[in-house]
């Protein structure tokens, strides 16, 4: 039973898992759009919306801890100081998930996931 387990495996180890989101949750902040698998896209919306409201909330502590999770300067650097004020009056949201059918070589279902104007 799963009972109380949260999140997809996606067929990884931990810290695969944990590297994969972490490089997709910098190039989404960087480049605000990225297309991926439909169960990655959901797992990375989880991750990137608790970042955010981290980003949001600005202080010392907050940003060690976006730190601690990625430390890519500019990635940190564009999360605080673009991408939290953007979102100063929305609670929670940030991301959306558009299917964009299925990839070619395996028929996997992709999606693109972008944050929120």
């Amino acid at each position: 039973m799963r009972h109380r387990k949260k999140g997809r495996k996606l067929s990884r180890t931990t810290s695969h898992r944990r590297a994969l989101l972490k490089n997709l949750a910098i190039s989404l902040i960087v480049n605000e759009r990225v297309v991926t698998t439909e169960a990655k896209a959901k797992e990375l919306g989880r991750v990137v919306e608790k970042l955010i409201t981290k980003a949001k909330e600005g202080t010392l502590h907050m940003r060690r801890q976006v730190i601690a999770f990625m430390p890519h300067k500019e990635a940190v650097r564009k999360l605080f100081n673009e991408i939290a004020p953007r979102y100063k009056d929305r609670n929670g949201g940030y991301t959306r998930i558009v299917k964009i059918g299925e990839r070619v070589g395996d028929a996997a279902s992709m999606a693109l996931i972008e944050l929120v104007k």
